[in-house]
């Protein structure tokens, strides 16, 4: 089978996920949580075991405090995944405020370049998607439990057509001839 047809059905297959996603977002975002929890379980047990193998008493104690926070928080996502995923998407919504901030602040450093403009944009835009995500999370508090499941969704969404119009594009290029020798 040639790569492109492999990379085709892998964004054909992300597709198909993401359009089963976006029909069940609280499902997927209570997996989402459930699998952040056991990562956080797996990374504060090798934080812990790291922790006695650092040297320097200041780094061990910050690495068993790093690593018993991360125990602390996947336990608590994997006993209570239902709250444990509005905690997911509740800094789902700080990071995109933040992340947006951060982006209309530096795109004022950036004026009178290319670029001042789309990072302007992308800065309101991601405030605008924080706040409409509260203003219908207050009104609806569901709709936290959605909010994972729906990004994922769009994202596998995103990644399947890439890897498709890749897989397209791989299709199309010319193939290298080795077989060729250039005699001189």
């Amino acid at each position: 089978m040639s790569d492109w047809v492999k990379w085709l059905l892998l964004g054909l297959l992300s597709i198909v996920f993401g359009i089963f996603v976006l029909g069940a977002p609280v499902v997927a975002s209570i997996a989402v949580t459930v699998v952040t929890g056991v990562l956080l379980l797996i990374s504060g047990a090798l934080q812990v075991v790291g922790g006695f193998t650092v040297e320097g008493t200041g780094n061990k104690i910050l690495s068993l405090i790093m690593g018993a926070v991360m125990l602390f928080l996947g336990w608590s996502f994997l006993d209570h995944p239902l709250q444990g995923t509005l905690t997911l998407a509740t800094v789902m919504l700080i990071l995109f405020m933040a992340g947006g901030i951060a982006r209309v602040i530096l795109s004022f450093q950036m004026k009178g370049t290319q670029f001042f403009w789309p990072t302007l944009i992308s800065g309101i835009l991601s405030i605008v998607l924080a706040g409409v995500i509260w203003t219908y999370a207050a009104e609806e508090p569901a709709v936290l439990l959605q909010l994972l499941g729906i990004l994922l969704g769009i994202e596998m969404l995103f990644n399947g057509f890439g890897l498709v119009f890749m897989a397209l594009f791989l299709k199309n290029v010319p193939k290298d001839d080795t077989t060729e020798t250039n005699e001189a």
